[in-house]
């Protein structure tokens, strides 16, 4: 052991070694009083953090009288268009009608060679008179009890046998100038003079164009406000219009695009050339109340509806399902909101309904 430490340690103990033992002894005691006060004494009560409402932005708006429409994508075809087919086969004779003849319903269109069919209705009818008379005769017979009741049937029977025949070859020489079903224009033909035919050969197609039917797919978000007796407007590519109105809305929708089918008649008196071309449907529908928004604005609700955050007067959000009803460039037009109503401009997706925010009203 050095001299030195001999030193520190000698008793008594010196001033410096006295000094170093308090100390020690004092930081013993102030640590042992720290944690017998924490055993007795209960924690104080936290103080939180005072919570802050999210804060939104707001714009008042105004519901205002909006005609409302439903655009859609539309094909038109002619009021009536029949193909006119042979019925009994024969050579074209002769071409009564020629393409772009107006015609009215019944007038022949061509005549067929006859093929003995006349010959053959005028041996029927002469077969008709024959039966006739046996059946008069054997009815008188019958009387006179000459004939038996079988006999009297098979006469009866032969009539029957021969005025069906009569009726047929009747058909088969009316059949012979094939006529127009209704009145319109002859818009093509098919066949020649000279040409052999057969039955179910299309000779000529008759349409009628004084009015048409056009015919539109409305998605099924749309469909309940599509009724018969609404009015239309068909745009044609050019800009032409025709007014008409709906008459038909199938009850079922297309299993593949889930759209109903919609037909409107409409009348075309200048006679137009637009069966068979496409054309914009604007279904009018009757004025209702509606905003002027953003489509930036929509959501989608909790269940998936198509729906716009508002804030009430107690500073409470809400959720308002809304219909979309048009696109225009500056907005989307919706139904469904209160006549006037603070509409979240920023901040919508921050928060949810029923919680209470901060409002700050957007720059104009």
């Amino acid at each position: 052991m050095s001299a030195s430490f001999k030193k520190f340690f000698s008793w008594p103990p010196s001033p410096p070694v006295i000094a170093v033992i308090l100390s020690v002894v004092l930081v013993l005691w102030l640590l042992g009083g720290e944690k017998q006060s924490a055993r007795e004494t209960a924690p104080g009560e936290q103080v939180k953090p005072e919570e802050r409402l999210a804060e939104v932005e707001v714009r008042w708006s105004e519901a205002t009288a909006t005609t409302r429409e439903q655009v859609v994508q539309g094909s038109i075809t002619a009021w009536q268009q029949v193909d006119v087919k042979a019925q009994v086969a024969g050579r074209v004779e002769e071409l009564l009608k020629q393409q772009g003849d107006v015609v009215v319903a019944g007038d022949a269109l061509l005549r067929l060679s006859d093929e003995g069919r006349t010959q053959k209705l005028a041996q029927m009818r002469a077969d008709v008179r024959l039966r006739q008379k046996e059946l008069e005769g054997g009815r008188t017979l019958t009387t006179d009890k000459l004939i038996s009741q079988t006999e009297l049937v098979r006469l009866e029977s032969e009539l029957a046998r021969a005025q069906a025949e009569l009726a047929a070859a009747e058909l088969a020489v009316e059949y012979s100038q094939p006529k127009a079903p209704f009145g319109g224009r002859v818009d093509r033909r098919y066949v020649e003079v000279g040409q052999l035919v057969q039955p179910g050969e299309v000779l000529m197609t008759v349409v009628d164009a004084t009015r048409v039917k056009v015919a539109g797919q409305v998605p099924q978000l749309q469909i309940g406000q599509i009724q018969p007796g609404q009015q239309a407007t068909i745009i044609l590519l050019d800009g032409r219009e025709l007014q008409g109105e709906v008459q038909f809305v199938s009850q079922a929708a297309d299993l593949s695009t889930r759209s109903f089918y919609v037909e409107i008649h409409a009348d075309n008196p200048e006679l137009w050339r637009v069966a068979g071309a496409s054309a914009t449907l604007r279904i009018h529908q009757a004025a209702a109340n509606a905003h002027r928004v953003s489509p930036a604005l929509l959501s989608l609700g909790g269940r998936g509806e198509l729906g716009i955050h508002t804030v009430n007067d107690d500073k409470i959000v809400e959720f308002h399902p809304v219909q979309v009803v048009g696109f225009e460039d500056d907005g989307a037009t919706v139904l469904g909101l209160p006549e006037r109503v603070r509409l979240i401009t920023q901040g919508a997706g921050f928060v949810r309904p029923g919680q209470q925010v901060e409002t700050r009203e957007a720059a104009e």
